[in-house]
């Protein structure tokens, strides 16, 4: 099996190292993520100027390419270009912090997994929740179990999905307990939307986003509610954005122009 490993952290992230060691394990991986970080840029591609790229080595072992652009520009690149055909699975992280609820919107992580989606191809992003003694090792391990389950129960059909992992679950796992996994949808409350207004020292303001607290638990369960217990959580996602409920009531509006001559 030929994988693609992408991230936004940078191809020098503990977080893609740890990744794709579990992930040879099951197959042959190539390495192609950003040369720098690129947290929070979305689905961000890069047209308007060209992209560079280089090898990686360690000493004499080839790490990956490294490609000055986005989580988006590099699995699109490395489908076209870079990486062994066929591509048979995109893993993008492990990426330090959760993308989980309304944060899925902002990803670079998840963004490159929707990128491989595009192509129709098996992909999976993956995010451990930010800790200075965050456990990378032990989150590939749980990321590259959970990833061999998704891929025998999917079938034939691609997918896209987002394991989140919260650091309770990595310290369990190193105590021999395994962490409880959750199959939840994204939480859609908003959060995170608070600036603090200060001024620089020639007096201009400035505004820095505030680290807000997730949402207080909803009728529903979601994927913020269940890492905040410590749990490990897989969302199924999709990228077509249309209302399909709303596509239908539509079909009945009267929305016919009148002519007018101008």
């Amino acid at each position: 099996m030929n994988i693609l490993l992408a991230n936004d952290d940078g191809i020098h992230a503990p977080g893609i190292r740890a990744l794709r060691v579990a992930l040879e394990s099951i197959g042959r991986v190539t390495v192609v993520a950003p040369a720098t970080e690129q947290s929070g840029v979305g689905h961000s591609i890069t047209y308007l100027t060209p992209l560079t790229c280089k090898q990686i080595y360690d000493g004499e072992i080839f790490r990956g390419w490294a490609v000055d652009g986005s989580p988006a520009d590099c699995v699109k690149l490395g489908i076209s270009e870079l990486t062994p055909k066929p591509t048979d699975l995109i893993v993008s992280g492990i990426n330090g912090g959760l993308n989980a609820g309304i944060n899925v919107l902002y990803s670079g992580t998840v963004a490159a997994a929707i990128e491989g989606a595009f192509f129709r191809i098996p992909s999976i992003a993956v995010s451990l929740e930010e800790d200075p003694h965050a456990d990378f090792e032990a989150a590939a391990s749980i990321a590259v179990q959970l990833i061999q389950r998704i891929l025998h129960h999917q079938g034939s059909a691609a997918r896209l999905y987002n394991i989140n992992i919260p650091t309770k679950a990595t310290r369990d796992y190193r105590a021999g307990l395994a962490p409880e996994i959750h199959v939840l949808p994204m939480g859609v409350a908003r959060y995170g939307d608070h600036y603090i207004k200060r001024q620089d020292p020639k007096g201009r303001n400035y505004y820095w986003s505030t680290n807000d607290p997730p949402p207080q638990p909803t009728e529903h369960p979601t994927d913020v509610m269940a890492l905040a217990n410590g749990h490990v959580t897989i969302t199924p996602l999709h990228f077509d954005m249309t209302h399909q409920q709303q596509l239908s009531e539509m079909q009945s509006w009267s929305l016919a122009l009148d002519s007018q001559a101008l």
